[in-house]
Parts: structure tokens; C-alpha cells; sequence
């Protein structure tokens, strides 16, 4: 016979991709066919030629249409076809076409392939043959009455199995009379789509059994070789997934009894061409029974290659060329057939682990694979941009690893998984890698229900695919903008990314923290009143931001300075880095974790107290909360980092306090219990907030167990004469070192701390130059250039101030979008007396309100609503209540007078009901009598502490909640605090996070504009992982309302869709399934539904089979998970549906 000149491949995907290169090495052309669905196959592209098949039939009828490879081969000049394996790979017919066309069938005869390619028949040869086989019936009829009969005969547990194909394909294991006719008819219904062919019968099935196969090549000779054995019994739904040569836990006598049973069946025949012997091991006895023969290569064909050397492709084509084995395997005998080695293969497949292995389907946006010594990949279609559609096997590449051990091969392997990153589709590999490091697969102890019966192979962490997820994030902003940003000032055009000055040491000196870690709170306080010099803590990355900028720092901004922090300003007694509304707006606008925020300042600067405002029984919320909540933040708080706790209640409250001053202490961390300052003290006409009342509670904080005494002027009103008085009689009256906070919205705030050190205070707050004043803290550099070279020299290098300054200087102007637009400061707060967190946000919801214009009547109005409210406190959360109130007044032109009076209806606020309720506790003196009988008409208030009568919460229940919401993520302490403070607030941040990723490790003006086409960012997701990210181009809105965002990711090129929410989509979308609707009954992945058996009005019993959805050749069967009645059906049997159609409806 001649050498064949062209070679036409009756397949797709990895096996015609594999039979190509073993052409081209022999210098044969070769031929591809391709279904329309199919045209992007990467198959197409390897050929020489490439042809369409199929024009009017299904992706998978076109490869199994006979007479179309037959014309494409004719057109062509082919003299020969390889069918690769599936498909037509089997089917006599396609033998016969071929012969008829003169052109040559890679494979065994049609007469073999009718003995032995159907697996009834095949029963019939090995019987004759000598070789033992499985009790199973004869192929299947119609008749389900015979076929119960026929079953009940061999005995129960059975497995159905397609007479015609593999791959799992048509196999069902039926464990009982009651599901026998869905299953036959599933399995049927499947063999008949993947084959063509649904004929099947059934087979005893062995309950603890090893699947081993025998690799022959036969020649026209009548000579037969068989390549050893393979172990194939890592399997799952019957599909191999891990494929071993040689196995590794047979004799040397028991690999010759089952290689010769193998070459007896098949000399039987006088098989031609390369096939494979299936047997069955019952691991109890050690017999082989005989399976099926597969007339064909194998998908596992490449392990016994790698160690035997034989190419069993090439090898098939020389045989079908007429040439003798010695020539297609260069072995002289079966003798010199050697085994080298140990092989084993696994299937890189888009399957899903975690949802049952269903195929997902999509475009791959990042594909990298494994390369090195002793790794082999065949692969189809698997390339960065490659499109894997729901039609056809979910198999992106075969890996095969060698080495000398068995032990050594399974690490080779290990190695090359954890090598590939795909992206863009779900896979398999974080399943097989659990699979390879099992005990019982290393102890070669498995069997073909080793998955099955394995639960712990699926407890693998997802892949967290940040940087897919970081793209995603990257391109919505820049399609749809930010919506904390949206009409608000843009940054200058021009503006760099902020550069940290350079630390000037490079081992940092001991600080305040190291004096608390070693020596306690204590001696901090000892330490404290020992200094003669004016202590500083900074307030820029917590109080000058949220003063200025609505508290839309990020952490990055803060991250990135905090070694130089470390280096060049020891000698601060603290940076206020936490809490307060940082801690809430992180998660709700910022989509970053507070705590992680809190860890990277501590470990990037570990000599400087760090210090957070913390709101008593409000923790760092706007309620109350029950005391083990309040102990618990308090305690994780403590853990994660922070050293100072500014204590403080919003209505002055002492009894308020003592749980979480306590928590504080227990924790043995700095407990500053602080007096909210309000008023003026020295004013005669406002005796209720007197010198005596600010001494009496100095003391109660002092019996309290207080380390420092805490003096918080939140509004900036305590003018210098008040400090000189204040702090000179709490110097005198009480013990504890005196820390002093204001805000300068007055512009006379410098002269206030001034006065407050001359009178012997021991450490103010102050803000970077560039982030103070106004509403912010007083100037950090005037305060030390102030007192430089007087007693009270605060020892702060002011060159340094200066330098860290300028960097919070760029910083600032990325938030540009959140200028409060104060231009200078203003005497009107000793009008108002807001505090300086709350004016620009009052300012900003008056200005949502259409009450800009009128905002001096708001502050008119705020100042009256505080002296009705019997002129409290007003601090978060007493002030939001306040201007909650003043806000409601002027948009509904309410006087005071009118609010008071009992004749005139007003609808209160929520704020303010629940404040009259007294859960926010008690006022010196309570609330005036006849507001709280208006405001709560009748009800009697709640005088106690608020905390007093809630329920302790049960923290393992809120966990147990949590991790419900979310089962694929796994929460720490930090997260769960997160959540009892903030529920809706976390599980928000939670459900972005889980779709965006890590995003606080972005620049700030990509956070908030996204990027512009040529514009390149970098991104550290983890120490040394860093992200090169190129915005190239964006697509116009597509018909779906989508827009295709192009990036370069470290240099390889990736494609993100992302919604255009400015317009909408001209495609008809279906409904999707609602989460947690037990209702609703979603489509569990992306397919085509394959029959319908549930109808409108229909009552349903658990179980009962609702639809078939047919995926990539596999069917999978919805049924009803609880008794019902069918109220909707929203599909029909042909159509398309994605992931999360809603199918059902339930009721």
C-alpha cells in the first residue's frame, strides 16, 4: 500500500490537534473539518487545509455526518482519515463510507469494529475467547416491562451503559427497580447526542472495583503487541480523570495474566490498528473481568507513549499504511516492548468542582500553562481569547507528567497544576490537585468511587483570580464613572502619583509603642506627666480627613507614608489612624476592610502608638449595641492593632462608657476615657456645662479606671482664656495626664492649644499643614515652630513635618471630588457649635435637600433645636440627631415655638424618637419634659443605660449567619466584628468584594475615574505580586448594552465586558432565579434544555424529575427539592439558557 500524501482528520479540539502533529513529523498534510459553532477551534488553524462541515445541522451532528467528511475528503484528494476517538471514531458505518470512497480508515476493520466496537457484542467475543466477563443483559429494546424483567435477572446495583462510545457518556448507575426507567431513558437520551446512537444495555455492577485497560496495536499481519496497562480508576460520572501507565499497585504476574487477556481477545479477531482492552478489577478477589474494547486511540493514550517511547498515532498510521509492527513501533518483538518510568495524565477541564462538575462555558481571559522537565501538554482550543462554547467537551488540555518513581511523576505533576493560571472560565485543577496529595491515591488504595466517596477532595479555597476581578472593577469605572464622583471637581489633570518622603533612618527608633509593650498602660501615664516637652498625636489619617474630606481617605494613601512615620517622627505620642466614621465608610464607599487597613499602618510603623476613637456603648456605629458586642470589637480592636482608645459618649454619659472602658483595660491597652467640651464654660448665662461639672467628671473618668484623661472640643468651641482655666484646675483636681483635642473652624484654634500647653497640658492633636485648619485640627508645623526653643519644645524635626506635609499636599488634591468648598474659617460655629466632622456633611445633605442657599437659617435652626433638646452634647451620634432635626425644621418652615407646641402636629425625625427614647442614654439633667412627651407621645423613656436591657448577642449564631450568606468565603474575627457593627453594611462590601477583589490596592484616581486608553497603572495585590495593568482601548456599546474594555495585564493582553448602565440593552434578556427564593429554580449552569417535565398546575414530590438540561454532550437532571406545585415554567425543550435562568417557578 502507498504512503498516504494527505490525511484528513474526522475530529476536533485536542485529538485532531495531536494526530496533526504526528502527520507533520512524518511529512504527511493534513485536513481539518469544522462546524460553524466550531470555527475559532484552534484544530482549524493547525492544518494544512481547513473545511466546514455540516451547513443546516448541529454543532455535534456535523461532525457525525458521514457523507459530508466524505465530500470534504474527496474535494480535498485525501487518501486516508483518522477519526480520532468519540464521534465517528467507532461506528462501522464511517468504515464502510470510507472503503466505498477509496480512501483509506485509520483504524480497524468495520467487521472488527462490529465484533468488538459495540460493548454487547464485544460480551459475545470475550466469551468466546476465553475471557472472563461481567454479568450483563443483551441490548436493550423498547419494551420497559422487559427491561425491568432483564434487570431483576442479573441483580441490582446496575450500570447502564451506551453500547456505542465512551467517555461516561450514556452511563447511569441505577441502585434500584424505582429509578430504572428515568435513567435508561436520561442515559439513552445522551448516548444518542454524543454517538448518534442511543442503544445501551445493562451491567452488574462491581462495588469496589479498579478500572485497568490494555493498550494493542495489531498489524495486517496478524501480529499483536500489547504497550502494558494503564490504571484508569480515578474516575467520576464513569469519566477518567487521573490516568497512571503502568498501575502501580499490580504484580508482575497479575500485569501478565491481564496483558495476555488482552491480546487473546483481540487475536481472537485479528485486530488491526491500535485499540484498547477495558477490564474490571473487584479489588476484593483481584479478578479481571472483561469490560468493553475501545477500537480506537485513547484520550490516555499519551501516558503509555511516555513509557513505552512507542508514538501509538504514529504507530496507527504506518499500520494503516500495510507496514508491520516492527516498522510502526521499532520493537522487534513483543520482548522488547519496555516499560520506563512512571506516567500519569490529568484533564484540565472548564468543569466546575465545586457546583457538581458542570461545564461552564465563556471567553478565557488569561491562559498560562505548565512547562518543564518531564510535563507533556496536548491541547485544543486553550489560549488567552479562545471561546469555549456549551457544545462541545469541556476538556481545554491533557497533562501528562514523567519521572522514574511513581511518587516522583505525582510531584511533577503537583508542580506543573500549580503552574497554569486560567482565567475567565471556572476548572478543575484546585479538585485534581486535592486528588494527587489524598493519602489513599498516594497509597495507590482508591477505586473507581474514590470521588464519590471522598468529600474532603472538594474542600479546596477558590482560586481568588484578583487580578481578573481588579480588571472588572478598573473597567466599570471607566465605562460608568464612580458614583461618589459623578458632577463632583475633577484632580488636575496633571497630577502625579504621591511620593513618601524617604525615611531618614533605616532601623527605626523606639517610640511610645514600645513603652506600652513593655511596661503597660501605666507606665504610659507615669511617662506622660514625666515630660516636660508638648506631646503631639497626628490626626491626619483619621480626624483631618474626615473633617475635610468627608473621610474618603483611602489606605493606600496612608499605607504608602507610614514608614516614614516610623523613621522620622518618633517622637509623636501617637497617630489617630482609626474609628470613628472611618471605620464604616471604608466598607461602605471606599469597598476596603477598616482592619486591614489598621494591620498594614501598624506593621509599617511599629514604634508609634496608634490611636482610634471609640464610641463608647455606639462602638464605632450609631446605636447602641449589646456589651459583649461592644467587649468583643473592643478585644479584636486591641488584637489588630490599636494602642490608645479615645473613649467618649455622645451625651457625656460616664455610666455609658464603663463597659467599654473597661473592655479597654482588660485588653491592657491605653484607656483616654474623654469629656466632650460643649458651650462656653466661662459664659454665666450657660451654667450647665460649668468648670464644676467638667472637674466632677474628670473625676468619675478617673474612678473609672482611666489611664488618660481625654478633653474632646469637637466643635472647636473652647476659646483660650477656658483652656487656661480648664486644664489648670484639672491639673490641680485630678492625676491623670491631660490629652487635648480641637478643631479650628473658628481660626483661633492655635491660640486655644497654646494656652492649654502654657496651663500644663500634656498632649494636643494636631493635622499635617496641608490637611488642617478649617474644620480639620490646628497646624501641626505652627504649633511646633510656636513653641520651638521654649519648655515646651515638642522636639518634632520640622523639616520632616514639612516634607510629609507635601506629600499629604498631592494627596489631597486626588479628593478634590470631596472639598467641602469651606473657603475660610467662620465665627458662626459658636453659633451652631457642630462639630467640625459633622458641618461638611450637614452641608452636603442641605445641599441635596435644595437648602444650600439657606444654610445660615440651617445653622440658625441647629443651634435652636440643641437648646429645645436642653443644649446637650453634640457629638456622633447626638449631633446627627440634632441635624437630622434642624434640617427637617427649615425644609418645612418649623419654628422652635411651633415644635413645642402641644396644639401643632409635627412628624419626628426616627433619630429623634429613638434618641427621646433614651437609646442613646442621658443628658446631664435628661431632656426637657415636654420635648420627649411630644416627641414620644406618651411613651415612657428608657432612663436606664441603654445597653443595660439588651440581650447579649450570640456571636457562633452571627458567624454561622454570615458565613450562610457567603459559603464560599471564609470570614475571620475581624469580619465578623465588622458585621456586628454594620451588617448590611458588610455583607454590601462582602458581595463586591467577592465580584471586584482587592481594589484598595488601586491608585486613587483609578478608584475613582478609572483609566484613560494608553494610560498604565501599577498594582501590588501582595508583597512582591505585582500587577502591570495598560488600559489599550474601548469598544462601542454593543446590542447585549455591554462594552469589550482591552487591557495589557503584565504584558499579556486581556478583555473585560463590563455593562454600560447609561444605556439599555436591545437583546431580551430572561429572568434570572432570585437567591434564597426556594421558589425558584435556576438553571445550575449554561446549556440547552433538553426535555421538559413539569407543567403549570402540576403537583410535584421531592425528587421528582422537573427538566433535563443537556451541556458540552452531558445531561444533568433538575428535580424538585421539596413537594409543591408548579406554578410557572419559563422554558421550553431546545432552548438556550445561561447560568441562573430562572426555569421554574415554585409554589
Amino acid at each position: 500500500m502507498a504512503d498516504f500524501q494527505k490525511i484528513l482528520i474526522a475530529n476536533r479540539g485536542e485529538i485532531a490537534i495531536r494526530v496533526m502533529r504526528a502527520a507533520n513529523e512524518m511529512g504527511k498534510k493534513t485536513v481539518a473539518v469544522f462546524a460553524e459553532e466550531d470555527k475559532l477551534g484552534l484544530h482549524r488553524f493547525k492544518a494544512d487545509e481547513a473545511y466546514r462541515i455540516g451547513e443546516g445541522l448541529g454543532p455535534v451532528a456535523a461532525y457525525l455526518s458521514i457523507d459530508e467528511i466524505i465530500r470534504v475528503a474527496k474535494m480535498s484528494g485525501a487518501d486516508a482519515i483518522h477519526p480520532g476517538y468519540g464521534l465517528l471514531s467507532e461506528n462501522p458505518d464511517f468504515v464502510d463510507a470510507c472503503t466505498a470512497a477509496g480512501i483509506t480508515f485509520i483504524g480497524p476493520k468495520a467487521e472488527t469494529m462490529r465484533q468488538l466496537g459495540d460493548k454487547a457484542s464485544a460480551r459475545r467475543v470475550a466469551i468466546a475467547a476465553g475471557v472472563p466477563v461481567i454479568p450483563a443483559t443483551q441490548v436493550l429494546g423498547d419494551d420497559m416491562a422487559a427491561i425491568r424483567k432483564e434487570a431483576a435477572e442479573v441483580g441490582y446495583p446496575l450500570m447502564l451503559k451506551a453500547s456505542w462510545g465512551g467517555g461516561g457518556r450514556g452511563m447511569r448507575p441505577i441502585m434500584s427497580e424505582d429509578e430504572l426507567e428515568e435513567k435508561v431513558l436520561e442515559g439513552r437520551r445522551e448516548a444518542e447526542a454524543a454517538f448518534g446512537n442511543g442503544e445501551g444495555y445493562l451491567e452488574k455492577m462491581i462495588m469496589r472495583a479498579r478500572h485497568v485497560e490494555v493498550q494493542i496495536l495489531g498489524d495486517s499481519f496478524g501480529e499483536i503487541y500489547h504497550l502494558y496497562e494503564r490504571d484508569c480508576s480515578v474516575q467520576r460520572r464513569n469519566q477518567k480523570v487521573v490516568e497512571r501507565a503502568p498501575a502501580p499497585y499490580l504484580s508482575e504476574t497479575q500485569r501478565e495474566t491481564i496483558c495476555s487477556l488482552g491480546r487473546k481477545i483481540c487475536k481472537h479477531v485479528n485486530y488491526e490498528c491500535a485499540g484498547t482492552v477495558e477490564f474490571l478489577m473487584d479489588m476484593e478477589s483481584g479478578e479481571f473481568y472483561f469490560i468493553e474494547v475501545n477500537p480506537r486511540v485513547q484520550v490516555e493514550h499519551t501516558v503509555t507513549e511516555e513509557v513505552t517511547g512507542i508514538d501509538i498515532v504514529r504507530a496507527q498510521i504506518l499500520i494503516a499504511e500495510g507496514k508491520s509492527l516492527i516498522e510502526a513501533t521499532g520493537a522487534a518483538s513483543q520482548y522488547d516492548v519496555k516499560l520506563d518510568g512512571h506516567a500519569l495524565q490529568c484533564r484540565v477541564t472548564t468543569e466546575d468542582p465545586s457546583n457538581n462538575f458542570i461545564p461552564d462555558y465563556g471567553r478565557i481571559q488569561m491562559y498560562r500553562s505548565a512547562t518543564g522537565m518531564g510535563i507533556r501538554l496536548d491541547g485544543g482550543t486553550a489560549y488567552s481569547g479562545a471561546v469555549i462554547t456549551r457544545y462541545y467537551d469541556s476538556l481545554l488540555t491533557k497533562v501528562t507528567a514523567w519521572a522514574p518513581t511513581p511518587e516522583a511523576a505525582i510531584a511533577r505533576m503537583d508542580r506543573a497544576l500549580r503552574e497554569f493560571r486560567i482565567r475567565g472560565v471556572s476548572t478543575n485543577i484546585a479538585f485534581v490537585e486535592n486528588l494527587l496529595k489524598h493519602p489513599t491515591f498516594l497509597n495507590n488504595e482508591y477505586h473507581t468511587k474514590f470521588i464519590d466517596e471522598t468529600p474532603e477532595l472538594f474542600d479546596f479555597k477558590k482560586r481568588r483570580d484578583r487580578a481578573t476581578k481588579i480588571l472588572t472593577y478598573v473597567a466599570d469605572i471607566s465605562v460608568n464613572g464612580h458614583p461618589e464622583t459623578a458632577g463632583r471637581t475633577l484632580p488636575h489633570a496633571d497630577l502625579k502619583l504621591p511620593k513618601a518622603p524617604v525615611p531618614y533612618v533605616e532601623n527605626t527608633t523606639p517610640g511610645t509603642r514600645q513603652i506600652l509593650d513593655q511596661f503597660g498602660p501605666e507606665a504610659v501615664a507615669d511617662w506622660m506627666r514625666e515630660q516636660k516637652q508638648l506631646l503631639i498625636t497626628d490626626t491626619t489619617m483619621r480626624d483631618g480627613h474626615q473633617s475635610l474630606l468627608a473621610t474618603r481617605m483611602r489606605s493606600i494613601d496612608m499605607i504608602r507614608v507610614a514608614p516614614t512615620y516610623a523613621a522620622n517622627m518618633h517622637q509623636l505620642f501617637s497617630v489617630e489612624c482609626w474609628g470613628g466614621a472611618t471605620f464604616d465608610v471604608a466598607y461602605r464607599f471606599l469597598q476596603e476592610c477598616p482592619w486591614q487597613r489598621l494591620r498594614d499602618i501598624r506593621e509599617k510603623m511599629p514604634n508609634i502608638m496608634t490611636q482610634m476613637l471609640l464610641r463608647a456603648s455606639n462602638g464605632v456605629g450609631y446605636t447602641n449595641y449589646p456589651d459583649n458586642v461592644v467587649q468583643e470589637f473592643v478585644r479584636q480592636a486591641a488584637a489588630s492593632g490599636v494602642d490608645v482608645f479615645r473613649v467618649f459618649d455622645s451625651l457625656n454619659w460616664v455610666e455609658n462608657m464603663r463597659v467599654a472602658m473597661d473592655a479597654v483595660i482588660d485588653a491592657n491597652k491605653v484607656c483616654e476615657g474623654t469629656i466632650c467640651y460643649t458651650g462656653d464654660m466661662l459664659d454665666p448665662d450657660r451654667s450647665k456645662y460649668d468648670l464644676k461639672y467638667y472637674i466632677g467628671m474628670a473625676k468619675e473618668m478617673e474612678k473609672a479606671g482611666a489611664h488618660v484623661l481625654g478633653l474632646k472640643d469637637m466643635a472647636g468651641l473652647m476659646k483660650s482664656g477656658t483652656a487656661t482655666a480648664l486644664i489648670t484646675a484639672l491639673k490641680n483636681e485630678v492625676g491623670l495626664p491631660i490629652h487635648f483635642h480641637t478643631h479650628d473652624t473658628s481660626g483661633a484654634a492655635i491660640s486655644t492649644v497654646l494656652a492649654a500647653s502654657a496651663a500644663g497640658v500634656d498632649c494636643v492633636d494636631a493635622a499635617m499643614d496641608s490637611f488642617s485648619g478649617n474644620t480639620s485640627q490646628p497646624t501641626l508645623g505652627s504649633i511646633v515652630e510656636s513653641l520651638k526653643f521654649s519648655d515646651r519644645d515638642t522636639g518634632l524635626d520640622i523639616g520632616a513635618i514639612r516634607e510629609i506635609s507635601n506629600y499629604f499636599e498631592q494627596v489631597r488634591g486626588h479628593y478634590a471630588a470631596f472639598e467641602s468648598g469651606l473657603q475660610a474659617p467662620a465665627s458662626e460655629v459658636y453659633l451652631h457649635e457642630m462639630p467640625g466632622g459633622q458641618f461638611t456633611n450637614l452641608k452636603a445633605q442641605a445641599r441635596s435637600l435644595g437648602l444650600e442657599e439657606r444654610w445660615h437659617e440651617v445653622a440658625q435652626t441647629y443651634a435652636d433645636v440643641n437648646q429645645m433638646f436642653g443644649d446637650i452634647v453634640k457629638v456622633t451620634p447626638s449631633s446627627k440627631v440634632v441635624g437630622d432635626m434642624a434640617l427637617m425644621m427649615v425644609a418645612q418652615g418649623l419654628t422652635r415655638a411651633q415644635v413645642e407646641d402641644p396644639a401643632v402636629d409635627v412628624a419626628f425625625p426616627d433619630s429623634v424618637i429613638d434618641m427621646m427614647r433614651g437609646n442613646l442614654g442621658q443628658p446631664p439633667g435628661g431632656f426637657p419634659d415636654g420635648i420627649v412627651k411630644k416627641v414620644l407621645k406618651g411613651e415612657k423613656p428608657n432612663l436606664d443605660r441603654p445597653g443595660k436591657h439588651l440581650p447579649p448577642a450570640d456571636l457562633n449564631a452571627a458567624r454561622k449567619e454570615l458565613a450562610a450568606k457567603f459559603p464560599e468565603t471564609s470570614f475571620d474575627d475581624e469580619d465578623l466584628n465588622g458585621y456586628l457593627m454594620y451588617p448590611k453594611v458588610f455583607t454590601d462590601y462582602a458581595a463586591r468584594h467577592e465580584t471586584y477583589g482587592p481594589v484598595r490596592t488601586l491608585p486613587t484616581r483609578t478608584f475613582f475615574y478609572g483609566m484613560e486608553p494608553g494610560e498604565e497603572i501599577t498594582a501590588e495585590i501582595d508583597p512582591g505580586k505585582t500587577l502591570e495593568i495598560r488600559l489599550q482601548a474601548m469598544s462601542e456599546t454593543n446590542e447585549d448594552g455591554e462594552v469589550k474594555v482591552f487591557f495589557e495585564l503584565n504584558g499579556q493582553p486581556r478583555t473585560i465586558r463590563v455593562p454600560n448602565r447609561l444605556v439599555k440593552a436591545t437583546t431580551a434578556q430572561r429572568p434570572k432565579a432570585e437567591a434564597g427564593n426556594d421558589n425558584h429554580i435556576g438553571a445550575p449552569m449554561p446549556g440547552v434544555v433538553a426535555s421538559v417535565a413539569a407543567s403549570v398546575g402540576k403537583e410535584v414530590k421531592k425528587g421528582d424529575l422537573l427538566l433535563t438540561i443537556e451541556a458540552m454532550k452531558m445531561e444533568t437532571g433538575i428535580h424538585a427539592e421539596r413537594d409543591a406545585v408548579v406554578k410557572a415554567v419559563h422554558v421550553s425543550a431546545g432552548g438556550q439558557i445561561d447560568a441562573k435562568d430562572l426555569l421554574v417557578e415554585l409554589e
